[in-house]
C-alpha cells in the first residue's frame, strides 16, 4: 500500500466533498436571505480551504510528533469541553451545550478535535504500554479513563450521539491493542444500562426511541424528521428527482442541510448517488484500516484505527438514522454535511492517515517486532 492508497483515500473524500458542496447550493435555493442567499455555501467553501491546509500540514508533519503532544493536547480538549458549560463563553442551542464561542473564529464544538485528541491519547498509552496490556490497570483502568473523562463531558453536553459513537470507536482501540475481552464485555454491557437509563429518565429521548418504533404513528410529532427522511428516498427512486428539485426540504425537513442532508441527496440524484456515497466510506474505511496494518510502529497502527473507527463509525450512524434504521440522534455526515468544526478536523484526521502512510515503508528494524504483534492483533 504506497502511493495508490492515498489517491483513492483523497479522491473518495474529494468526491464527498463535492457532493456536499453541490447539495448546500441546492439547498440554498429553499433560503431567501436579502444580503447573501448562499451564505452556507461560502462558509463551507471557506472552511473547506481551512480544512485541506490542515490535512496538507498534518500529512507532511511526521505523525510520531502527536505522541509527544498526546497528554498536553488531552488537557486542552478537556478544558474546552469544560467550556461549553461556562456562562458567556459557552453557546447553548436547543437545550444543548455542544459549543464555545471563540475570538476571530466564532462558534466552535470542541466534540470534534476531541475525536481525535482522544485516539491519539489511547494510542500513545499503548505505544508506551503494550507488553501490559492485558493487565488490568495499564490495559483496561487507565485507558477506560482516558476515553471515559471526556467522553461524559460530551455527554452532559447532550449530544449522546457523538459520545455513543466516540465510545464505539475508543472500545476498538482497547480491542484491537490486547485489553481483555472479558474487560471490554463487562465494561459494555455497564455501558448500554446506564445508557438506556439515561435515555428512558430523558423523556426527550424516549419519545424519539418511541417514534423510531412506529413512524407513521408519530409522523405528526416526533417522528416528523425521520418520516419525511423516509419520503425523500421513495420520492428520489432510482434516479432522483433532479438537482434542486427536491420537495421535502420545502416541507422544513429539519437540519436538511447538516444531520439530514443524505435523504436530500436521495430524493434529488437517486439511490446510484446515495450507494456511492457509501463506497466512499467503504474505501475510506478499507484504505484506513490498511493503513494502520502497514503503520511503521505501534502507536501509527493503533491511532490509524482510532482514526479510522472515529471517521467510520458517525458516519454509519447518520445514515442509519436518516434511513430510519435507527433512532433519531444529531450526528453529521463527515464531509458532506454543512458544518466547520466537522469539516476541519475530519481533514485533520485523514492527514494524520496519511501521514503515517508517508512513514510506513521507513521504519526501524528495531521498530518491525511490534509492526509484527500488532498486525496479528488486529487480525484477531
Amino acid at each position: 500500500m504506497g502511493k495508490g492508497a492515498s489517491i483513492f483515500l483523497c479522491l473518495a473524500v474529494a468526491a464527498l466533498i463535492t457532493l456536499g458542496l453541490v447539495m448546500l447550493a441546492s439547498a440554498s435555493a429553499k433560503w431567501d436571505y436579502s444580503v447573501n442567499q448562499y451564505s452556507y455555501l461560502v462558509r463551507q467553501a471557506i472552511w473547506l480551504g481551512i480544512g485541506v491546509a490542515v490535512m496538507t500540514v498534518m500529512a507532511l508533519m511526521d505523525y510520531r510528533i502527536l505522541q509527544k503532544l498526546a497528554w498536553p493536547l488531552f488537557v486542552m480538549v478537556c478544558i474546552a469541553l469544560l467550556l461549553c458549560y461556562v456562562p458567556g463563553i459557552g453557546d447553548a442551542a436547543k437545550g444543548e451545550n455542544r459549543w464555545i464561542v471563540l475570538p476571530v473564529i466564532g462558534r466552535f464544538q470542541p466534540s470534534e478535535p476531541a475525536k481525535l485528541v482522544i485516539m491519539v491519547a489511547l494510542a500513545s498509552w499503548f505505544a508506551k504500554y503494550q507488553a501490559e496490556t492485558k493487565s488490568f490497570w495499564r490495559g483496561f483502568v487507565i485507558p477506560s479513563l482516558i476515553l471515559g473523562v471526556p467522553l461524559l463531558l460530551i455527554l452532559f453536553e447532550m449530544d449522546m450521539g457523538t459520545a455513543a459513537g466516540l465510545g464505539a470507536a475508543g472500545l476498538i482501540v482497547l480491542f484491537v491493542s490486547g485489553t481483555r475481552m472479558r474487560y471490554l464485555g463487562t465494561s459494555a454491557v455497564v455501558t448500554l444500562i446506564l445508557a438506556f437509563q439515561m435515555v428512558r429518565n430523558n423523556p426527550n429521548r424516549w419519545e424519539r426511541i418511541i417514534a423510531f418504533m412506529d413512524l407513521e404513528e408519530y409522523k405528526e410529532g416526533r417522528g416528523w424528521q425521520q418520516w419525511l427522511a423516509t419520503q425523500a428516498f421513495g420520492n428520489g427512486g432510482p434516479n432522483g428527482m433532479g438537482l434542486g428539485n427536491g420537495v421535502v426540504k420545502q416541507m422544513n425537513l429539519p437540519e436538511h442541510h447538516t444531520d439530514f442532508i443524505f435523504p436530500i441527496i436521495g430524493e434529488e440524484l437517486g439511490v446510484f448517488v446515495t450507494m456511492g456515497v457509501v463506497l466512499c466510506f467503504v474505501v475510506i474505511f478499507l484504505i484506513g484500516l490498511g493503513i494502520s496494518m502497514q503503520a511503521s510502529d505501534r502507536f501509527g497502527g493503533v491511532l490509524g484505527i482510532g482514526i479510522t473507527s472515529a471517521l467510520i463509525i458517525p458516519a454509519m450512524m447518520n445514515l442509519g438514522v436518516t434511513t430510519a434504521s435507527l433512532p433519531n440522534t444529531g450526528l453529521p455526515l463527515p464531509f458532506v454535511s454543512y458544518g466547520g468544526s466537522s469539516l476541519v478536523f475530519s481533514f485533520a484526521m485523514v492527514g494524520v492517515l496519511l501521514s503515517i502512510l508517508r512513514r510506513s515503508h521507513t521504519a526501524d528494524v528495531t521498530e518491525m517486532p511490534a509492526v509484527k504483534q500488532k498486525v496479528l492483533e488486529v487480525r484477531l
